[in-house]
């Protein structure tokens, strides 16, 4: 089960309380990404006890800016790129009232608004992350290419992100076909009707369908490096889909009590068995030689 850290819970507490107050109706739009936040914190928890005291830590896609905040506020120095992309700009709102509570209390993070692919920081960070942006930038290998050159040698960057080898599109709930096109194609009146999204124009159009084939090839021919995908990334989700009832009403019914019965039997104890390509998701970290 996904571990909270106290601190965090009680910043997210307190930012809750600001947004019923100021801005009600986001409530649920809140409540998703807060829980995005908890899982991205204990996702990248062990990378963090590595840092020397005040590392300095690059978000690229923050959001709503809650999980930079609450690294600032630990210690960090936190730079977060975040310019609110196509199907996001509910973000603006709520990442207002996060950054005011934030600099009152005095721990707002650096925040830069430019595309990920615009980055040109040069060895400035000690670690550098992303919790589902990677499959919304425009171009993957410049995104890669920028990320590493910003931390310094001896640094990495981490990111979470679907794996469209795997036919499943997390962001509509819905099985995909073949490609992005034909998925569109033939799945066209729910992804537009779709109430998993607040925009669903938007958010399709962002997708690039990124896969761990795709990352390798990358890393290898492009950047002469090589990734490195954590398999228990599965394990992670399936935890997720079993314990966290949040997370389990943006997947539907279905897949929850699929994998809740396969957990009863014992059969997602084999989760770390799966070939990282053939899994929903990737966790990857490349490091910078």
């Amino acid at each position: 089960m996904m571990h909270n850290s106290p601190k965090l819970e009680s910043l997210i507490l307190d930012l809750r309380d600001r947004v019923l107050e100021l801005a009600p109706d986001m409530m649920p739009v809140f409540d998703v990404y807060a829980n995005e936040a908890r899982f991205g914190a204990s996702v990248i928890e062990p990378d963090l006890f590595r840092l020397p005291s005040g590392g300095r830590v690059l978000e690229i896609g923050g959001g709503m800016m809650l999980l930079s905040c609450h690294l600032q506020r630990e210690g960090y120095a936190v730079t977060s790129v975040e310019p609110v992309g196509q199907g996001f700009s509910h973000f603006h709102h709520l990442r207002g009232i996060v950054l005011d509570r934030a600099l009152r209390g005095g721990f707002g993070p650096a925040l830069v608004s430019i595309r990920a692919e615009e980055l040109e920081f040069d060895s400035e960070f000690d670690y550098a992350f992303s919790i589902n942006v990677m499959e919304h930038v425009a171009d993957v290998a410049m995104v890669l290419r920028r990320a590493l050159s910003a931390v310094r040698p001896g640094g990495r960057y981490r990111f979470l992100c679907p794996n469209y080898a795997f036919p499943y599109e997390p962001h509509f709930n819905i099985p995909t076909l073949i490609s992005k096109k034909w998925t569109k194609r033939l799945m066209g009146k729910w992804i537009r009707s779709s109430q998993a999204v607040l925009d669903p124009e938007g958010t399709w159009m962002s997708l690039n369908w990124i896969s761990v084939p795709e990352v390798r090839r990358i890393c290898i021919e492009e950047l002469g490096l090589e990734p490195v995908f954590d398999r228990s990334i599965l394990c992670r989700f399936v935890q997720r889909a079993v314990h966290d009832h949040e997370f389990q009403s943006r997947r539907g019914g279905w897949i929850p009590r699929v994998i809740r019965g396969l957990d009863r039997l014992g059969a997602t104890k084999l989760c770390m068995k799966v070939p990282v390509v053939c899994q929903p998701a990737m966790d990857c970290a490349i490091v910078r030689v």
